[in-house]
């Protein structure tokens, strides 16, 4: 039996607006191993679920209607706005030019905590085997007081969110500095390193500083050297983003333990094929 975990990335992002309730709740539905999240900070600490800080010109609307243009996205700095005015914010009803099969429905960005909240509550009212929350911290160095709080705060607020859901939780982010502040937290926090460069296995895990649960590389990355060598060290490897059948087929032989998708109800046909 094939073991490869299935990973609905944004919740379903080829067929749901990115990031909401609709699309995890979906996803859910379909059948997945777990959600994959995107967080970001607001101006007043709450955790966001966003893959970007600031208002996306390309899905997102401004409480008028009017569609956000993208020479100005990044002055909807989320990180200087507090909660309830992102909440009205629109990034559903447009569609997403980039995913033609996704339903144009009005969606709001949410909080984790709605988010936890509403997934699991769904889950033990339908009797649902549980998920895994795969969470994203979207930081960067450059980004540091201007669209995200420094490392030890952005951590300390994401943690405070995870009590219900700890043991199902899979942090992950390219930023090495949050996988080492999440270490200090709480050594049994799984973790996951993002890497999108060509550089070895070995000089990754030595700028992180340790072996995580969990490494994942863009697909394009991923070869049966470096999955022996990940199984040697017995860290997982779970790849993003995989959207052609074609991909999944051969990832699927070559062994990878979870594949990231935005339709994840074509991996999950594959599978049960």
């Amino acid at each position: 039996m094939n073991s490869t975990q299935i990973y609905g990335h944004r919740g379903a992002r080829g067929l749901y607006p990115e990031n909401t309730i609709t699309s995890f709740m979906e996803a859910v539905k379909l059948g997945v191993d777990g959600i994959e999240m995107d967080v970001v900070i607001s101006g007043d600490n709450q955790v966001v679920v966003s893959h970007e800080p600031w208002m996306n010109a390309l899905f997102c609307s401004a409480p008028s209607g009017e569609p956000i243009e993208k020479k100005s996205q990044k002055s909807y700095n989320l990180y200087k706005m507090d909660y309830s005015e992102i909440a009205q914010f629109d990034c559903g009803k447009r569609g997403n030019a980039r995913f033609p099969l996704q339903k144009k429905i009005p969606e709001y960005k949410p909080l984790l905590s709605e988010v936890i909240s509403k997934i699991e509550a769904y889950i033990k009212t339908n009797s649902l085997p549980p998920v895994k929350y795969y969470i994203e911290l979207k930081s960067e160095t450059e980004y540091d007081g201007i669209f995200n709080p420094a490392p030890a705060t952005f951590t300390d607020l994401v943690y405070a969110q995870l009590a219900a859901i700890i043991s199902k939780t899979i942090i992950k982010s390219f930023d090495v500095r949050i996988l080492q502040e999440f270490r200090k937290i709480n050594p049994l926090v799984r973790l996951s390193y993002l890497v999108e460069n060509r550089d070895t296995l070995e000089t990754n895990l030595q700028k992180l500083g340790f072996a995580p649960e969990v490494y994942s590389p863009e697909f394009i990355l991923v070869n049966k050297d470096l999955i022996e060598y990940v199984r040697q060290k017995n860290i997982k490897l779970v790849t993003w983003t995989v959207n052609e059948v074609i991909d999944m087929e051969k990832l699927i032989a070559m062994g990878v333990d979870g594949i990231i998708t935005d339709y994840p109800d074509r991996l999950i046909k594959l599978l049960k094929n």
